[in-house]
């Protein structure tokens, strides 16, 4: 059996940042940003089958929910924000939550991460119910707000989905449908803000646009 590989923080496959000229860093960046729309491509089946459930569960009056903390929870709420102004569709049918708050979305806050059973009390706010789907995005895979979330959801019978950008992730073992998009090392070290939040970003455009057109809000 596969093991959980912590990809997303591996040592950067370049060395010696602060030598490179101006134009060896963007040209290098661009190198690694065309990864992402491969890998991207690797878990269309995964993606289908998720939209393909979201899409039954809307159809019955259920709504889609994403939770996330840090870059994934802020990218988590901005696809949500965009949908009603995009689609016309109504502002509670997708919902973005971030740990820590709306606060969150522009200061640090700090063990917001950490809080394993915060996500669920953030989701009861909304009157979940099992006509919903939550969707958990974590760049590594690892993170206990979301992981919480979702092992929640699993136990009252709520459809999970997941994001994220490491192997055998344990998040994906909270989930019904795990996505797994395998970019690679960052450029800089760590930084998931960059090809891993590129390639969630990525999916969460692919989800709701492909949920939207198949409501035929488009």
């Amino acid at each position: 059996m596969s093991s959980f590989q912590k990809i997303t923080e591996s040592e950067s496959n370049y060395k010696h940042l602060e030598k490179m000229s101006v134009g060896t860093i963007l040209t290098s960046i661009n190198a690694e940003d065309a990864k992402v729309h491969v890998a991207v491509g690797k878990v269309i089946p995964a993606i289908t089958r998720l939209v393909e459930v979201i899409v039954d569960k809307l159809l019955l009056g259920g709504r889609l929910f994403y939770i996330g903390a840090g870059t994934s929870g802020r990218l988590a709420v901005v696809d949500a924000s965009e949908c009603p102004p995009t689609y016309g569709v109504p502002e509670g049918l997708v919902i973005g939550i971030i740990a820590g708050g709306n606060q969150a979305m522009f200061h640090a806050v700090e063990f917001a991460e950490d809080n394993e059973q915060q996500a669920w009390k953030d989701l009861c706010l909304y009157e979940i119910t099992d006509k919903d789907v939550v969707i958990g995005i974590a760049a590594s895979g690892t993170t206990p707000y979301v992981i919480g979330g979702l092992k929640a959801c699993r136990a009252e019978g709520i459809v999970t989905g997941s994001i994220c950008c490491n192997p055998h992730a344990p998040l994906s073992d909270q989930s019904d449908h795990p996505i797994e998009v395998v970019v690679g090392p960052e450029f800089v070290t760590g930084s998931t803000r960059m090809k891993s939040g590129t390639a969630q970003k990525l999916v969460l455009n692919m989800i709701s646009t492909a949920v939207m057109i198949q409501l035929g809000r488009v």
